[in-house]
Order: C-alpha cells, then sequence, then structure tokens
C-alpha cells in the first residue's frame, strides 16, 4: 500500500488536514506500508516557503513521519508537460482559445445541463476531451459509487496557455508516478477526482482506490471555523494541548473503534484503523471534549514528564511540585500558569475576592489560621490539614469560611490547586510571609482616615 498527503501550502495546516495527514498515516502504518508527502505548491501567488515550514513543524509535532518526500510538485514540472504533450500528440487533449463567454454562449444553445465542447485552435490553454457517449465512476472505500455523465461534464482545461498545468491533472500524473493505491482526502475534493480519474485513463494509468472522509463540522453543525476555536494545529499546540491526545480524538472524528473505546494509544489506533470504519456523515470537532481527553491525557503523565511538558511549554524552571499539586485541575499545559502562576510571581491582585474574604469574619479567620500554621511541627499537606482543621473546630466554622481566606491570603484570588498541597508547596516561610502581608493590608485598609 502506498498512500500520500499531499497539502496545499497556502496557509497553516488546519484542523481538517490534520485528520486527513493522521488518517492516511494510520492507514500507512497499519498495512506497513508508505506514506509519500507531496506538497502541492503549483498556486504560485498563495504558495510560500513560510507556509511549507508550518505544515512541516505541524506534522513533527504531531509526530507523523512520512517514507519519502516531502517532493514539492513545482519540482516535477518537466513530467508534466511530457503527459501534457503525450495528451495532445495522442488527441486526449486540445489547444483551445475559448473564453468564460464562449462557454456561457455555448451553454445558451445546447442547454446549461450540455457539458461545453470547445474548437480545437493552434494554441491557448489545453482542454481535456471529454469521451462521448459514457460515465465516469468514482467508485470509493467510503461513499460508494458516484456516477458522472459525460453529457454533463464540461472539457475540463488542464493547462494554461502559458503551459502550465491545473490542479486536477498534476494531481492525477503524481498519483501515478508515486504509484499510490489509495488516495484518502477530504470529501470536498470528490467533485475533482472524475476529471483526475479520466486524466488517468487517457495517460493508460491504473487509478487507485479513492476514500473521500466525512467534512469537519462544529460542535453547532456548521462548516468548521475560526469561530469554533483553534483552526489550526499550531493554534492546538499553543493552546497547550498534548500531540498524542490530538491524535486520539482526530482518530475519532469520523472513525470509531470496534468497541466505541474513546481513550486509544497511538498503538491501538495503528492496530484498530480501517476504511471500513469511516463514516459517510459529517464528523464534529468539540474543542470541550478535546479539552476533556487531553485532561485525560495530563493525569496520565508521570509527575516527571507533566513538569517536563510544563516546563518546556512555560519556559519556567522548578515547576515539579506545583505541577503535582495542580494535576487534577488542569485540562491543558495552559491551565496551569492561569491555576498555580502564584506560587512563583506573587498573589494575584483580585480585588472582589480581597473583599468578599478577607473582611469581618474572614479576617479573623486568617489570624487565627496563622497562628496555628506558625505553631505546627511540621509542615506537609497533612500537617498543615490537622493545623486548618483545629480552626475549624475552634471557630465551629464551615470549611470554605477558613480555606478561602486562606487561599485569597496566598494565592491573591479564590482558584488554586489544593489549598493543603498549595500552602504545603509555598512552604512555612513564604506562606506566613504572605498571610502577613494580606492582614497587613487588612489593618491598613481598616485604619481610620488621617491615622
Amino acid at each position: 500500500m502506498r498512500v500520500r498527503f499531499a497539502p496545499s501550502p497556502t496557509g497553516a495546516l488546519h484542523i481538517g488536514g490534520a485528520r486527513t495527514a493522521l488518517f492516511n498515516w494510520l492507514l500507512a502504518r497499519h498495512e506497513g506500508g508508505s506514506l509519500i508527502l507531496r506538497v502541492e505548491d503549483t498556486d504560485r501567488e498563495r504558495s510560500s516557503e513560510e507556509n511549507v515550514e508550518q505544515i512541516l513543524d505541524a506534522l513533527r509535532w504531531l509526530e507523523l513521519d512520512w517514507d519519502e518526500g516531502p517532493t514539492m510538485q513545482s519540482s516535477l514540472a518537466g513530467r508534466h508537460e511530457q503527459a501534457l504533450e503525450q495528451l495532445l500528440c495522442e488527441g486526449h487533449a486540445y489547444r483551445s482559445t475559448a473564453t468564460a463567454e464562449d462557454v456561457r454562449a455555448y451553454k445558451e444553445i445546447h442547454g446549461h445541463q450540455r457539458g461545453f465542447r470547445g474548437d480545437p485552435a493552434a494554441d491557448g490553454a489545453v482542454r481535456l476531451r471529454v469521451p462521448e457517449p459514457g460515465v465516469t465512476v468514482v467508485r470509493d472505500a467510503i461513499l460508494g459509487d458516484t456516477t458522472f455523465d459525460h453529457a454533463h461534464m464540461d472539457d475540463p482545461v488542464i493547462a494554461r496557455a502559458d503551459g502550465s498545468v491545473l490542479y486536477n491533472f498534476a494531481v492525477a500524473v503524481d498519483d501515478s508516478d508515486a504509484a499510490i493505491t489509495h488516495v484518502v482526502r477530504g470529501n470536498d475534493h470528490l467533485s475533482n477526482t472524475p476529471k483526475q480519474l479520466l486524466v488517468l485513463e487517457a495517460l493508460g494509468a491504473r487509478p487507485p482506490v479513492y476514500a473521500h472522509l466525512p467534512l469537519l463540522h462544529g460542535p453547532d453543525g456548521k462548516k468548521l471555523s475560526k469561530r469554533h476555536g483553534a483552526a489550526s494545529v499550531q493554534e492546538l499546540r499553543a493552546a497547550g494541548f498534548l500531540p498524542e491526545a490530538v491524535r486520539n480524538y482526530l482518530a475519532l472524528l469520523g472513525w470509531g473503534s470496534v468497541d466505541d473505546a474513546t481513550v486509544l494509544s497511538t498503538e491501538q489506533l495503528i492496530e484498530r484503523f480501517s476504511l471500513d470504519r469511516v463514516s459517510r456523515n459529517p464528523a464534529r470537532f468539540d474543542e470541550a471534549k478535546l479539552r476533556w481527553l487531553n485532561g485525560i491525557y495530563l493525569r496520565a503523565l508521570d509527575p516527571q514528564e507533566l513538569t517536563e511538558r510544563l516546563e518546556a511549554y512555560t519556559g519556567r524552571r522548578g515547576l515539579g511540585p506545583a505541577a503535582v499539586i495542580s494535576r487534577e485541575k488542569i485540562q491543558t499545559l495552559h491551565d496551569f500558569w492561569p491555576l498555580a502562576g502564584f506560587i512563583f510571581d506573587g498573589p494575584a491582585g483580585d480585588l472582589a475576592a480581597r473583599e468578599r474574604w478577607l473582611t469581618g469574619d474572614g479576617a479573623s479567620a486568617l489570624a487565627e489560621a496563622r497562628e496555628a500554621l506558625a505553631r505546627s511541627a511540621d509542615f506537609d499537606e497533612q500537617a498543615v490539614e490537622r493545623a486548618l482543621a483545629e480552626v475549624l473546630t475552634r471557630r465551629g466554622a464551615k470549611p470554605r469560611e477558613v480555606y478561602q481566606p486562606v487561599r485569597v491570603a496566598v494565592a491573591g484570588t479564590t482558584v488554586s490547586p489544593g489549598i493543603f498541597e498549595t500552602v504545603a508547596v509555598l512552604g512555612r516561610e513564604e506562606t506566613l510571609r504572605r498571610i502577613d502581608g494580606a492582614l497587613s493590608r487588612i489593618r491598613g485598609d481598616a485604619a481610620p482616615a488621617g491615622a
């Protein structure tokens, strides 16, 4: 088996393209075949080296390797020219000077459902002759058979007057020359397929098996776009998702394991993947579900691996203890710093939290908690919990009436990892310093004007 991923470098690798790359990769690895990477850069105005590197960077981050390439389609221009000349010489194609107005006029005479047929000219663009009568049947491994009546198909332009070939011609030649056995791509390419099959037939080449994947929609059922969240692989990486979680989630968009399992390792995906489990219906990309799945992968990392991932993501060092106490509350690497950054950067300045929890009974509860923590012989999580439990008992208070004032004093906000773990990680000296600072502000706020 030989499959290919053939992105166009007109922008970053979007999520739909990443899923196409993944499905090709899984199929090749499952079958022991080869994945060929071809960059279709014939759109000279929109293609750029920067975009090529973005695509390669995205594939590397997803850990999707390839066996051949990357081959730039523009480097195959000589072969395209040769194949074009072959079709012209054999009468399968002809030069045409017909304009868009000429095509419209033709259809006014012959009917709008009638495919355009041009008259050969000495120069101009090159059109492929659509054989008549007849049909082209796209035999699709996912969608089944789709029939295209030649009578309704225009003779397609396959090369411009300057000799540069168009997409459907170049793709067919390249797939044939690379001996591609299976073309797995998005359903939006289905209308291109009969044209490519006609090119292959004219060249006397054997067609590959086609498999058109269902398109991706957002949770609202509309075509996936930036309004639904991250639109590219780089945006997913920047948002703190793990590549292994992204691979798992993308694999489930339009494909399902026999047992409907959700959390599947890459090895399990390779073992189970097959085209006959791919749905015909559009799949829904839901970033909330990806966050949930990513959280499962984060919590499965051992402490050292989690720490290394967080340190690489944040560019900070020494995150180990904070990483461990945060793992149950984060779903992405990005969630870590808003949750636990105060441990390193000092308390946040949440004025509403201070007003809610560091006045009246909250201030007195904090003062008692400070004394209990100062007296504690030890300062690990269990010791901190015992010390604060004494305050609860003495005051007859609910846990939040003591824990929240302590949390706001040390974190500057009402959101943090578990309070016992947080205080233990900060240590006695830093915890008391922060509480003293909060108590000092409380006294300052309570002081009469002009005192």
